[in-house]
């Protein structure tokens, strides 16, 4: 899918934005549009999370790789089994690594944006600025895009545009 295309890992885009763009006709930035933009129009609103990663000497936690906790008395929204990703993994212990919301500052890893009308009218407002500022720039992902993207919608995107080639 990649073939003939140069791709760099590695590099924060960001702190040469102007040396990359000057390298491709086209950009595909899948980051924070706000930070982009260098918090021009002021912050999206983002949240975050904080992992705990417990050994546990047991040969299995929860039976599979991930579990969504949904009930409003767990403090955490998903446990995640690492063994589980790997084919025929038996081991004596096993990995658990717990998710916690957590409010989202400067700094942090931006995990989900917060969808409300505040924040959507912001990012339009950030797309237009992009568009005459760097109209190289392409947005993807859920940064870019500013969604959350369940994988079944990411699947379902990428079988459309298939079609649509």
């Amino acid at each position: 899918m990649l073939e003939g295309v140069e791709i760099r890992t590695g590099v924060d885009f960001l702190l040469d934005k102007d040396y990359w763009i000057s390298q491709a006709k086209e950009i595909v930035y899948t980051g924070s549009v706000d930070e982009l933009m260098e918090y021009k129009l002021g912050e999206l609103g983002y949240r975050s999370l904080r992992f705990e990663t417990e050994i546990l000497i047991q040969s299995n936690y929860q039976g599979m790789a991930v579990i969504n906790e949904t009930g409003a008395d767990v403090p955490y929204t998903r446990t995640i089994e690492h063994k589980h990703f790997c084919y025929n993994s038996c081991s004596e212990h096993t990995i658990i690594t717990k998710e916690y919301p957590q409010s989202w500052n400067r700094g942090q890893e931006p995990y989900y944006p917060i969808n409300n009308d505040i924040n959507n009218h912001l990012y339009n407002e950030y797309c237009k600025m992009i568009k005459t500022v760097y109209p190289t720039i392409r947005l993807g992902g859920r940064l870019g895009n500013y969604r959350y993207y369940d994988m079944d919608d990411v699947v379902a995107m990428a079988l459309q545009d298939s079609i649509q080639s």
